[in-house]
């Protein structure tokens, strides 16, 4: 057999080759490094697709029974009925701490009327008011209290200013006292 150019090209010249793969793994190579990182994350959807659709398949096999009975004309009376039952006892608890709270309003605003009934009464005969509800403030206080705050006098607390604690125009942090001089005087700058 003779080619163009007068050369015989004969098939038992050539070498056999292992026709392997080989020739595929830089197309490859070429194709991953362009496209990784794309196929990777399509590979993750398409797992967490596949994981979504079996659960949901499982999911509808195990729904007839519950559609089953939900289905039932039965069961549905029966659990519309504990559900009306339910709002009603919510809702006569409801009305209960309503009335509840408008007779405790009504309380409080008659023992406001009665108490402005007395101040007018007081005012009406001189005294004055702020002095009585003063007064009947101060007793309820002691009989509803067994144990009373003595009074401290605030003056003898500015005048020992060294155990009061912190004093923030001392200028020290602490409950220590400490002294500080003043200016000297004013000095002249040049």
């Amino acid at each position: 057999m003779e080619a163009d150019g007068g050369a015989r090209v004969r098939y038992e010249d050539v070498p056999p080759q292992n026709q392997d793969m080989s020739f595929i793994l830089p197309s490859v190579s070429v194709f991953l490094s362009d496209y990784g990182w794309y196929l990777l994350f399509l590979c993750v959807g398409v797992y967490l697709l596949i994981q979504h659709l079996s659960k949901n398949r499982s999911w509808e096999n195990q729904s007839p029974s519950v559609s089953a009975a939900n289905q039932d004309p039965l069961s549905v009376a029966r659990r519309q009925e504990a559900l009306e039952a339910s709002r009603q006892r919510m809702q006569e608890e409801l009305d209960a701490r309503a009335a509840e709270f408008k007779e405790k309003q009504l309380r409080l605003e008659e023992e406001k009327r009665r108490q402005k009934i007395e101040i007018w009464e007081s005012m009406k005969e001189g005294k004055s008011y702020k002095g009585n509800a003063k007064a009947e403030h101060n007793t309820e206080e002691a009989t509803s209290s067994t144990f009373l705050k003595p009074k401290t006098d605030k003056k003898s607390l500015r005048n020992n200013a060294c155990f009061s604690g912190y004093n923030p125009l001392s200028g020290d942090g602490g409950g220590t006292c400490s002294w500080r001089p003043g200016r000297r005087g004013p000095f002249a700058g040049g």
